[in-house]
């Protein structure tokens, strides 16, 4: 039996469908991420967790423990909300404090975990500080520790790091995932941005249009995406598409250009078109070697990107982009140049949609 179960959760708002047939299981420690644009469904899913919302229909268990229509406060679960929600009239200590206080838990109890949360996050000396006294990255810390104080057995984040500039997004992701593995708790956690969630997750839960596109490992989303979303929403992806010309053999032509895929393909795709995916970093400029797939193209544009260099080369009706690492020994080629892009076969995907 998981930790977490969410058995085929449905919600409509009137006659507008949210979430479509939800099904998760979710084990004791995991660091899960729905990952998805705004509108796809991914914080009605952990408002129906925590208990904000309530399913059309479908189930939520909680260590066996039907809990879809228990009230928030008896779930055990705690939340992080992407706007702080701190009390302006409140110290740090005092709000992180603030469930405690709501449990009716000793005073010397309390004061012992409101300090052992206070050196968790690293602020014990700005414990009498109030919120409008924080910084933004300071802020967040505060509610990490406010929901982790009263010892939740799940922890929901709600697009915590969204409001916060680059570099302390980067550094308060780091932490909240060091935290969650040193105190093996559950975590549930929301995002738009790929890269927060490939950095930090254990599985990720793709979503698009109230449904689930795919759920994986961050590495297995990232190099093998089943659909057109997910490889277009999850990285920079080129999409190109071909027609079958022999299933049983791999090969694909596209813009009059023969491919190979690494395994065969289904016998009814035999002059068939199909949506191929292929990732800028795992294109070389290269002549045709043995094993390999070659795509004659044409450069357009080169664009200086720090440490990569990203081209752009026109395959007759499709335009392919790779990135190469920026190495100042390197001869780049020049706007018109005909060059030779080489990829293996294990590189070329076939989505599982048809081209349209």
């Amino acid at each position: 039996m998981a930790f977490l179960e969410i058995d085929n959760l449905h919600k409509a708002f009137g006659p507008n469908i949210a979430l479509h047939h939800f099904d998760m299981k979710i084990e004791r420690g995991e660091f899960i991420t729905f990952l998805g644009p705004s509108g796809c469904g991914k914080t009605t899913v952990l408002r129906m967790i925590a208990g904000f919302e309530t399913p059309t229909r479908g189930t939520i268990r909680l260590e066996g423990r039907d809990v879809t229509r228990v009230r928030t406060r008896d779930r055990a679960v705690g939340m992080v909300f992407q706007s702080y929600a701190l009390f302006p009239n409140m110290t740090v200590a005092q709000n992180i404090g603030f469930s405690l206080k709501v449990a009716k838990l000793a005073q010397k109890a309390a004061d012992a975990r409101v300090a052992e949360m206070l050196e968790l996050i690293k602020l014990p000396h700005l414990a009498a500080r109030y919120p409008w006294q924080l910084s933004g990255g300071q802020q967040q810390r505060v509610a990490l520790a406010r929901a982790l104080a009263n010892k939740p057995r799940v922890l929901l984040l709600d697009e915590p790091l969204s409001a916060l500039d680059a570099k302390i997004r980067v550094s308060l992701r780091e932490d909240i995932r060091a935290l969650q593995r040193e105190l093996g708790i559950t975590s549930v956690f929301v995002t738009h941005d790929q890269e927060e969630a490939l950095s930090i997750s254990d599985r990720i839960v793709v979503m698009n249009e109230g449904r689930v596109e795919q759920v994986g490992a961050p590495l297995d989303i990232y190099n093998f995406p089943r659909t057109r979303f997910v490889a277009s929403f999850v990285g920079t992806l080129n999409i190109l598409a071909g027609r079958v010309i022999d299933p049983a053999a791999g090969r694909i032509v596209v813009d009059g250009q023969e491919l190979v895929t690494a395994r065969p393909l289904p016998a009814d795709d035999a002059g068939k078109e199909r949506l191929l995916a292929l990732r800028p970093e795992a294109i070389l400029l290269e002549p045709p070697a043995h094993g390999r797939n070659s795509l004659a193209a044409t450069v357009e544009e080169i664009s200086f990107l720090g440490a990569v260099v990203r081209i752009r080369a026109r395959v007759t009706n499709a335009v392919i982009s790779l990135d190469v690492f920026n190495d100042p020994n390197r001869i780049l080629p020049e706007r018109g140049q005909p060059v030779a892009l080489g990829f293996s076969h294990d590189n070329l995907l076939v989505l599982d949609e048809n081209a349209v």
